[in-house]
């Protein structure tokens, strides 16, 4: 049993085959003072991230999934104070000045946010914006630029892709404005897309065809992805490997059908304890999860989960560290649970390679 920061990775590629590592954290810490409190967003998260390879961070709101990737990008307030590293290739992302991140953001690691219609400049034509993005990074004429913005357009699979070029954010679906969303996000080939609940405000149907395109642009680009949802069907079906956050912290990490093959952490299992199943009664009470996320600005000693989890003990005033218990699944609990979620989330989990079986 062994203490564990992330998966084993190098910058290079490997010799035993697995892609190149093009994000490494380690350690980051976010912290915010407000009102002379200090609310410790995320604490001592680290992860790698490989080219061509998807990775979903998942947990309830407040966990601090959204706040991690901000930091990355430097769009978090004056008031956050950032710690650790977080290695883009080999340039340091943590301490950059906003002026050091613009030439990064967009060129090297792009968002996509959840809500398109706020992110999207309503005064401005889809192929303005797209242009723009483009430019913003190479030195291309006007018309090349607009030339590769529909190529962009095609890429995202967006129908009439020269028509959309002149046609605003309004006049689209949702799930049009997030493929140009997408497409902006691409405009400079990033190795790394950060899609922040992405697909959140979609309808289902919409939501797969968004996932799919992130999955054949991740192949065809070799583009490393980092999903943050609350949505683990969504992180079983698509993501090479899972990271569940807690508090700021991780409480489970390992590849997708070894982590829903096997579930350990009891937040994981109560997470996919509340998701609503088609063999539950109508009318039946949802499950929850008891209680309330602890505060931030005054976390609990120990386990941030104990005062939430029916298997808490004396013992969990310890904090349990984040350790590599079993061959690259790696969970933060003094009393783990042995629970498969097929029963949940369908055979997809049982099949040992959930991303190929998505498809």
């Amino acid at each position: 049993m062994t203490t564990v920061d992330a998966f084993p990775s190098d910058t290079v590629t490997r010799t035993d085959g697995e892609p190149p590592v093009v994000l490494r954290v380690d350690d980051l810490r976010v912290t915010f003072t407000r009102g002379g409190r200090e609310i410790h967003a995320v604490n001592g998260l680290s992860y790698t991230v490989r080219r061509g390879r998807m990775l979903a961070i998942i947990g309830e709101s407040g966990s601090g999934k959204s706040v991690s990737v901000r930091a990355l990008m430097g769009l978090l307030p004056p008031s956050a104070v950032v710690e650790g590293s977080a290695l883009l290739g080999d340039e340091q992302l943590v301490g950059r000045t906003d002026r050091a991140m613009r030439a990064i953001r967009g060129r090297d690691v792009s968002m996509v946010f959840q809500d398109p219609a706020r992110s999207l400049n309503p005064t401005m034509s889809v192929g303005a914006q797209i242009v723009e993005a483009v430019r913003a990074h190479r030195p291309l004429p006007k018309r090349e630029a607009a030339a590769r913005a529909v190529e962009l357009l095609k890429l995202v699979r967006l129908s009439a892709p020269e028509r959309r070029f002149h046609e605003y954010p309004h006049q689209l679906s949702g799930g049009m404005r997030q493929r140009v969303m997408i497409a902006i996000a691409l405009a400079a080939d990033p190795k790394v897309l950060i899609a922040d609940e992405a697909t959140t405000a979609l309808d289902v149907t919409t939501q797969a065809q968004i996932m799919e395109l992130l999955v054949d642009l991740q192949e065809r680009l070799g583009t490393a992805i980092i999903m943050i949802s609350h949505d683990l069907g969504l992180a079983a079906s698509y993501a090479d490997e899972v990271l569940v956050m807690y508090a700021g912290r991780a409480v489970e990490h390992a590849p997708t059908s070894t982590l829903f093959g096997n579930v350990r952490m009891p937040y994981t299992a109560a997470l996919l304890g509340a998701i609503p199943q088609l063999t539950t009664p109508s009318h039946a009470r949802l499950t929850v999860i008891g209680g309330h996320p602890p505060d931030l600005g005054a976390l609990p000693e120990g386990c941030a989960f104990r005062e939430r989890c029916p298997r808490a003990t004396e013992r969990c005033i310890e904090r349990p560290p984040l350790e590599e218990h079993e061959p690259a699944h790696a969970y933060a609990c003094w009393h783990p649970v042995d629970q498969r979620a097929g029963d949940v989330l369908g055979p997809l989990t049982e099949t040992g390679d959930v991303k190929e079986e998505a498809r």
